[in-house]
């Protein structure tokens, strides 16, 4: 009778594992590629707390410079990202051909320009040193809005590129007359009054929101996409029923605590399917135009793109 427990257990066993594989195998790989900036740590939730998984996804996230991430698209090491509505249309005319699906985030001041504090107003950095990413990223996007805003072009200033992180830690050290950056650096600034001021953030200027897309080859598995954007909308219905864990996940895989990240997403609004859906219905158009053309008045691109050609929210409705 043991030899029959034992027989019986072993093919239970067994069986357990193929199911096990079964399910593996039926999994999507799918690698993506993300900052640390706050508004996407919805995606690392969904991850940590098998969310992905259980949706069918075998997800990979990649830490990948918003400067490059386009690049890891292009070479095949990524099929998504995350990364602000303007940016696609810049790595469009770059030949790097994507579509957004869902909306991610919008910033409520979580980006924002810090200066010294003999700077009174934004046309005071004339001639001056500004820290701010490569053009072609989010950072250097909002600088170049809020200099037109005010009369200014990125000619006006010198531009030193420095990713976010590193440009507010090279201002609170004394270093350039400005630096723009986001959460959670940004908040190292406010920390620090010493060093400067925050004189404008995108609750002056509202041109910061986050979207995510895929290649159209990733795309095709129509199951998967609408799996990816499911996992962001139930990582977000976990934000609301337990909070504290789930600030506490987020906000260990950027080095902060629970209440440290929670102070940092007090800056951003999340984007759940309701709030997509409006996104979508006017907002992206209004949004992208305008974008497009003061990508193309600062050089980066050298014509419009079919903004349609960008976009495609069918799986937002899972549709």
């Amino acid at each position: 009778m043991a030899v029959f427990k034992r027989v019986g257990a072993t093919l239970g066993f067994g069986l357990a594992a193929l199911l096990a594989a079964g399910g593996a195998q039926a999994q999507t790989k799918v690698n993506i590629g993300i900052s640390g900036w706050t508004g996407f740590a919805p995606l690392v939730l969904a991850k940590e707390a098998g969310i992905f998984a259980r949706n069918g996804l075998d997800v990979t996230i990649k830490k990948i410079p918003q400067k490059d991430r386009h690049l890891a698209i292009a070479s095949g090491d990524i099929q998504c990202a995350a990364t602000t509505v303007e940016t696609w249309i810049v790595w469009d005319a770059a030949g790097i051909k994507t579509k957004q699906i869902f909306q991610l985030d919008k910033s409520y001041g979580a980006d924002g320009m810090a200066v010294r504090k003999d700077v009174a107003a934004i046309k005071d950095l004339k001639g001056k040193t500004v820290a701010a990413s490569a053009p072609g990223t989010s950072p250097y996007f909002a600088l170049a809005w809020m200099l037109k805003e005010n009369g200014l072009s990125v000619k006006d200033v010198k531009v030193v590129n420095m990713e976010p992180g590193p440009a507010a830690q090279a201002f609170i050290a004394g270093q350039n007359d400005a630096a723009m950056t986001y959460e959670p650096y940004l908040s190292t600034v406010r920390d620090k009054p010493d060093a400067g001021k925050i004189i404008a953030t995108t609750l002056d200027y509202p041109m910061v929101m986050d979207t995510f897309g895929c290649t159209p080859a990733f795309l095709v598995n129509e199951k998967a996409a609408t799996a990816l954007a499911q996992s962001y909308f139930e990582a977000l219905e976990m934000i609301k029923k337990d909070q504290a864990k789930a600030y506490e996940i987020m906000g260990a895989d950027v080095k902060q605590t629970g209440e440290q990240f929670g102070k940092s997403a007090g800056f951003l609004r999340w984007s759940d399917a309701e709030g997509n859906k409006k996104f979508f219905s006017g907002d992206w158009q209004a949004f992208s135009a305008k974008a497009a053309d003061l990508l193309l008045e600062i050089g980066l691109i050298k014509a419009k793109p079919d903004l349609a050609a960008l976009v495609e929210t069918k799986f937002v409705a899972g549709k």
